[in-house]
């Protein structure tokens, strides 16, 4: 917020239209940012009430008693549509979130659970799919979510479907050659193609502006839908603002750095406002919100526990794995355990890839 007066002052001294249309969108932010409070606590309640389940439910034995995604919705397109409900919410109600500034670390609570929500859809896909015992039903959750992918993708919902990619390429994952082997992966690779990091994202950024075309010229709600990769979306804020001056060598404001500003915080207000016109699904978002997830060296014992090692250094894996978890009485919580004490956002980038590269993932065949 200090930056944003800032930038505030610096416009009011050449422009008195500007600085009072700045004022009311600066107001209309903090009001429609205050009510985030209440739904962390809901969000975090459910949370704890599925971290207390029993452990039972985390082992691979127990698969059979676990209730999984496939069956509580079936349909690529709903699960697309309760995500796209998340997303929406999740933007709107986004309070007292700051980014580091040169006046060093802000309180960055909400930034966090944002990422949270990201990892968890991340290592959600991947439970998802390490879980079943049968090698079909594995190959089944994956073509199921590559199809929530390419719906998310086609509603314009590519938080999700970046969530979606990552859980899918986690080593855990990508490493069932057997499984994959039953699986058509070109709708796959396509998506990881519109998604692809290299180039600063240039195809993601084509694709974005393709939505956000479509919406400023939509007919319905549901093609005004816009939801960016929101850790890019942070990241490009935060050098735009720290590695542009904001005044030029002549001492005159760098009015091109803040019109940048201005149009990418006025074109994220104006996705947030959009009222999802999907139909609420409380048993599929509930669902979403609250199933039990492995954490990573879970992953890896379940995943081992579907396709043996194939190398020694696999099974020197999974022997220490076994080793710790026969070992250990308390169970490690149910997501990635994340402290923001950073000096710049582009931390939350780094996060969103746990431990497997987007691109380069081993070979399935």
């Amino acid at each position: 917020m200090r930056c944003l007066k800032d930038m505030t002052h610096h416009v009011a001294r050449a422009d008195e239209y500007s600085w009072r249309a700045m004022q009311q969108m600066t107001q209309q932010l903090i009001k429609r940012l205050s009510a985030l409070g209440q739904y962390e606590e809901a969000v975090a309640a459910l949370n704890a009430v599925a971290m207390e389940r029993p452990a039972s439910l985390k082992s691979k034995q127990a698969s059979g008693q676990r209730v999984d995604v496939l069956s509580v919705c079936d349909d690529p397109f709903v699960l697309a549509q309760q995500l796209t409900h998340i997303e929406l919410v999740r933007s709107r109600k986004r309070q007292n979130s700051r980014c580091v500034s040169r006046g060093g670390p802000r309180k960055t609570s909400n930034l966090e659970a944002y990422v949270s929500w990201f990892n968890r859809l991340s290592y959600l896909v991947a439970t998802e799919i390490c879980m079943p015992v049968k090698k079909k039903h594995r190959a089944r959750a994956i073509e199921f979510f590559i199809d929530v992918a390419q719906e998310c993708f086609n509603i314009g919902n590519f938080n999700s479907l970046m969530a979606i990619i990552t859980g899918m390429n986690m080593s855990p994952v990508s490493r069932l050659k057997k499984t994959w082997s039953k699986v058509n992966t070109d709708k796959f690779e396509i998506l990881e193609h519109q998604m692809d990091p290299s180039s600063n994202f240039s195809n993601y950024r084509t694709a974005l502006r393709g939505a956000t075309q479509r919406s400023e010229t939509a007919h319905s709600s549901q093609e005004r839908i816009v939801i960016p990769f929101f850790s890019l979306l942070i990241k490009d804020i935060y050098f735009l603002n720290e590695g542009c001056a904001s005044r030029l060598p002549n001492g005159h404001i760098n009015f091109e750095k803040l019109w940048e500003l201005a149009k990418q915080v006025s074109e994220f207000l104006v996705w947030r406002q959009v009222i999802c016109p999907f139909d609420r699904e409380r048993r599929v978002l509930q669902h979403l919100v609250t199933s039990p997830i492995l954490s990573e060296d879970e992953l890896h014992l379940a995943s081992y526990e579907s396709e043996g090692p194939e190398n020694n250094m696999e099974k020197d894996s999974r022997r220490s794995l076994r080793w710790a978890h026969a070992h250990t009485h308390t169970h490690t919580h149910t997501q990635t355990t994340l402290t923001i004490t950073y000096s710049c956002p582009l931390m939350l980038v780094i996060f969103f890839f746990p431990r497997s590269s987007l691109l380069h993932r081993e070979n399935r065949s």
